[in-house]
């Protein structure tokens, strides 16, 4: 159950040209909440239509006192410029507006709102008050097409609404050798998200105080349950890592401060498993199932873009290494007879077991076999045990980021593909990665635009939604995996 993320009352409100029939527009606007309704659950209805300031001051009081924290905004006619446009600015939460198409052909007369045209003038005069609001690909449609659209931004509310209440708490200093988790955190504050940054002794000393805490018997019967038999490999294992999530749990509600949300980015080699004694990998895991990213190797931007996966999703994310490219003969024998994807498709996406045990096919806690040459000598496991690996389950996938350069400055990515069924006959939370045209993708945005290894994987095709956040965001650079024929910039058209 997702705990950490925003729940959305969206509120509709109608507006009306005064030299209008105000009844045109309200008999739309019920139309809309009934269909919605319907199909999709609760849609607020507030009863006063604004046709001048002072019903926008009435209307979005009405709709804050009903609880409203996101709203549609109902041209059922032609609309009133300027009070339809201070809704959003007098609204603190995020604002859709949508028009009226006609409804039949032998009503034009008293039944034509007009809408179609104040919807030009509603969108010039946002962008007079520099308000920031969403408005759909083709914002005009009857009642059972505007319903559609409503539904389309109820993920991106979400993620706003989280955004404007998200810290992303941190420990240890991000890495020497990852150079791309270091990027500056300025443009997290200009995004409205706190950061709090702490050392990993400071962790560390949460961990001990919470030896012999009573609730950790409790949550390793959780673990037990959830692993069953076959993922319990490591039963002696279970209390460390139940007195970790306690730790991060407490340590989350304790330091929210005045924020509602948090997502982790943590310090998880090489010192961790010295000192605490197991890798935080399947830990990691099963926060993000519920909604609470913790990101590896202290990647701040990987936590925020897997907090706004979790939000728009409204499911578990998981942060990959884009990892390997697929062995030629594994890609013939298994991918290549059975889908229409070339071996430059597809890649691995790996990383050590942080991906939850319901997005793989069959997990187990294992250990992290790299660690254990680095730390262990190759001996036993001890200390490098406590990740969650398998095969990451076969479905559709986006693979998306938010991050900033070296000079401050937000981009994204995102494509759409899926994990295929194929087996990949290797270690830790794993899987077969197919994106159209990864290939150039992978070359004239991953690597032309300075990219790091890690990405989000949200669990589903969620790029419309994620287009919409990073637009409303301000992200003026967002790339995606362009079809052939359509070249990057820089990209030889001469290549073969």
């Amino acid at each position: 159950m997702l705990t950490n993320i925003p729940q959305v009352k969206c509120g509709i409100i109608s507006v009306s040209r005064d030299c209008f029939i105000i009844s045109l527009s309200e008999n739309r606007r019920k139309a809309i909440v009934e269909a919605y309704q319907k199909a999709h659950g609760e849609l607020w209805e507030i009863q006063k239509t604004v046709e001048n300031e002072k019903d926008m001051l009435a209307a979005v009081e009405e709709a804050k006192k009903a609880g409203c924290n996101a709203l549609v905004v109902f041209l059922g006619n032609f609309g009133p410029e300027t009070p339809e446009t201070l809704i959003a600015q007098h609204f603190n939460g995020p604002v859709m507006y949508v028009a009226a198409a006609e409804e039949t052909g032998s009503n034009l007369i008293n039944g034509r709102g007009d809408a179609y045209c104040g919807m030009l003038n509603c969108s010039y005069n946002l962008g007079l008050r520099k308000i920031e609001a969403f408005i759909p690909e083709y914002p005009v449609g009857t009642a059972e097409e505007l319903v559609e659209m409503i539904a389309d931004f109820q993920p991106v509310a979400r993620a706003i609404l989280g955004l404007k209440g998200l810290k992303i708490i941190t420990f240890g200093p991000r890495p020497q050798d990852f150079f791309a988790c270091n990027a500056p955190i300025q443009p997290l504050y200009d995004l409205g998200v706190e950061v709090e940054e702490n050392s990993e002794l400071d962790l560390l000393v949460a961990y001990r105080h919470h030896a012999n805490d009573p609730r950790i018997a409790s949550v390793v019967k959780d673990m037990s349950k959830e692993l069953g038999t076959d993922g319990n490999h490591y039963p002696d294992l279970l209390p460390r890592m139940a007195q970790y999530e306690l730790t991060l749990l407490d340590w989350m509600e304790q330091h929210k401060g005045a924020r509602s949300y948090v997502a982790f980015a943590n310090k998880c080699w090489p010192a961790f498993p010295t000192e605490f004694g197991f890798e935080p990998c399947y830990v990691n895991s099963r926060l993000v199932s519920r909604g609470i990213p913790v990101a590896c190797e202290v990647d701040i931007y990987g936590a925020l873009s897997e907090y706004i996966g979790v939000c728009v999703s409204g499911d578990t994310v998981t942060l990959l290494d884009i990892n390997n490219s697929v062995p030629k003969d594994l890609f013939e024998k298994t991918i290549a007879p059975s889908t229409g994807y070339t071996l430059r498709d597809t890649f691995m996406g790996f990383h050590c077991g942080n991906t939850p045990l319901c997005k793989l096919k069959k997990g187990a806690v294992k250990y992290q076999l790299i660690q254990n040459r680095l730390l262990e000598n190759g001996a036993k496991p001890d200390i490098t045990r406590g990740t969650l690996e398998g095969d990451i389950a076969s479905g559709p996938i986006t693979f998306f980021r938010l991050q900033s350069n070296a000079r401050g400055q937000l981009r994204s990515y995102i494509a759409q593909g899926e994990v295929l069924p194929a087996a990949t006959n290797s270690f830790g939370g794993i899987g077969i990665f197919a994106i159209p045209e990864m290939g150039r993708f992978y070359r004239h945005v991953l690597i032309a635009r300075q990219y790091p290894h890690h990405g989000a994987v949200a669990f589903g095709h969620f790029g419309r939604a994620l287009y919409s956040v990073f637009t409303w965001l301000g992200i003026q650079d967002i790339a995606f995996n362009q079809p052939k024929g359509m070249l990057y910039p820089g990209e030889n058209p001469f290549d073969r």
